[in-house]
């Protein structure tokens, strides 16, 4: 099965500086945290500091992050479809998943509430960053994820 990374980007496993060159992930980013995330290859679970920013999903190995740091890998929410809870899915509580059209990404929230600000922030950007979004679509969207 290929990746979420493969399926946004092409064939190329690891992040090269064209795919997030302008985004400043390490300053004023719109969310950022520790999440749970299932490997690629190895289906073991490790966890990563994840910053989402600009419409890109970063994570990397440890939290502090600067100018020089290196993600270990990114996601172009945009190329994103759905994100949504997936306790029912793997079994696991605070849970959710993030697709595109050929495959989809696990993760693992600390919390219910960080599970859900994670899916309400990564929604967002999805409907900001598509393509054929008007203003008055995305505060539709930030008032019915509040329901």
């Amino acid at each position: 099965m290929a990746s979420l990374w493969r399926a946004v980007m092409g064939d190329n496993t690891t992040p090269s500086t064209d795919d997030y060159d302008g985004v400043e992930f390490w300053v004023n980013p719109e969310r950022t945290g520790w999440l749970t995330k299932q490997g690629e290859y190895i289906k073991t679970w490790r966890r990563r500091w994840f910053v989402l920013k600009q419409g890109k999903l970063f994570w990397f190995k440890e939290a502090n992050i600067n100018r020089g740091s290196k993600p270990r890998g990114v996601v172009p929410v945009a190329n994103c479809l759905t994100v949504k809870g997936a306790e029912d899915v793997l079994n696991k509580q605070f849970a959710f998943e993030l697709s595109t059209r050929s495959d989809t990404m696990y993760f693992i929230a600390d919390s219910e509430e960080k599970k859900e600000d994670w899916i309400n922030s990564i929604g967002r950007s999805i409907v900001q960053h598509s393509r054929s979004v008007t203003r008055d679509e995305i505060l539709d969207y930030d008032n019915d994820s509040r329901k």
